[in-house]
């Protein structure tokens, strides 16, 4: 094994001092780069999808579950299969307390292709709580691009779409596949996939973050038990 080179602790720092500069550099381009996702436009869903869940059938609609923003896990679980992808149960099992999203206004769920008897004992097996639908047998994994024909078969493919709602009109306004989703799980990474944002003060485009009252800075994260439902 190829370990680090050893050095003086002088010589760490100043390596290390190199090293933040860039990682600075890093944190300033992304943010750039969360703002211009924040600048893409939207399509307004114009198809009725029916889903699956906990309380039965659902609309793409009642999956905000009276929020503003919708991130959607397109979780790999096709039809025929057992047991969900063993890649995307990595991704949900690093998924947080959703309370921190839902202050934001920002609801999250899981959609897959299988029905929703075999999902069932799968997430339980797995003790996960969020939300998990059904969109079996509807056409909402190929309308979003993570099920596609191959040489004439069905395939899965991982990924994460967002969604924000107005009144009730719902627009797409991102997605990502493969290795888009490296580094998400987080609150803060997924609410950077979203049109609105962090909703802090400093993002860009301004004036999102008042309109939607964003709590001040030091009321913006609280314990998960004491946001306002």
């Amino acid at each position: 094994m190829s370990l680090p080179e050893i050095v003086s602790r002088a010589e760490w720092l100043a390596a290390r001092e190199e090293l933040l500069a860039k990682e600075k550099a890093v944190t300033r381009a992304r943010d750039a780069l969360n703002a211009e996702r924040r600048r893409l436009p939207m399509v307004l869903i114009d198809r009725e999808y029916v889903f699956e869940g906990g309380d039965g059938k659902a609309t793409l609609l009642d999956l905000f579950q009276g929020r503003r923003q919708l991130v959607v896990h397109h979780f790999m679980f096709a039809p025929e299969w057992e047991a969900g992808c063993r890649g995307c149960s990595a991704f949900l099992d690093q998924i947080g307390h959703l309370a921190h999203l839902g202050a934001r206004s920002t609801s999250f769920a899981a959609v897959s292709r299988a029905p929703y008897t075999r999902i069932l004992p799968f997430k339980a097996r797995m003790g996960w709580t969020v939300p998990w639908y059904s969109s079996y047998p509807g056409v909402f994994n190929e309308d979003f691009d993570v099920t596609l024909e191959y040489e004439g078969e069905l395939v899965e493919r991982s990924g994460v779409s967002c969604f924000l709602r107005d009144g009730e009109r719902v627009f797409h306004t991102y997605s990502a596949y493969g290795r888009g989703l490296d580094g998400l799980g987080s609150t803060t990474s997924l609410l950077d996939l979203t049109a609105l944002g962090r909703q802090e003060a400093w993002e860009e485009p301004q004036g999102r973050a008042s309109a939607l009252g964003a709590p001040v800075a030091g009321e913006r994260v609280r314990y998960h038990d004491e946001y306002d439902d």
